[in-house]
């Protein structure tokens, strides 16, 4: 097994895939923020913050230089700007998952802790600059994705289970 990258946009739904990817599968999970939170004690929000996204964009790069020479059989989810690490290709499959900007929005909007998903999510806190990197991001997401999967309306585990099935005939 080698290991895969979840990408995407911020909401999309990545952690909760690859929870469901863990039940239906041999896969351990990682997520790279939780790491950076672990790594610094303390949130992401209070990163962007204190220390500005540059301060946070290095932390993603030790954290991918750390998985690309420690991390096997793994299913690794990303913050939404962890595509831009140059060693992804040489460490797992990279899938996006992948929804219109709209979808991503609802989706959040309608999960039952909205306010703390919004609320830990500093980039999407203007709406209109979100949407923004979300266009300049998405055609770079799939320029350097192996495998896309659409999740828009579809369940965390049906998005989990095509993913599996997509993994195994790329292998």
């Amino acid at each position: 097994m080698k290991n895969i990258i979840l990408i995407g946009f911020m909401g999309v739904g990545k952690g909760s895939v690859a929870r469901e990817v863990v039940k239906h599968s041999k896969y351990m999970t990682i997520d790279t923020d939780d790491l950076i939170e672990s790594m610094e004690n303390r949130k992401i929000k209070q990163i962007f913050q204190d220390d500005g996204e540059e301060y946070f964009r290095n932390l993603e790069k030790r954290v991918s230089q750390w998985l690309e020479h420690s991390v096997r059989d793994t299913l690794i989810s990303t913050g939404g700007g962890f595509y831009k690490q140059k060693n992804l290709k040489s460490m797992a499959t990279i899938v996006f998952l992948d929804s219109p900007f709209d979808e991503i929005i609802k989706r959040i909007e309608e999960h039952p802790n909205a306010k703390n998903k919004l609320k830990k999510r500093p980039l999407l806190v203007d709406l209109k600059s979100a949407k923004e990197l979300y266009n300049q991001r998405r055609p770079e997401y799939l320029k350097v994705s192996d495998i896309v999967i659409d999740v828009t309306n579809k369940s965390a585990e049906a998005c989990a289970k095509e993913l599996l099935k997509k993994v195994k005939k790329h292998a």
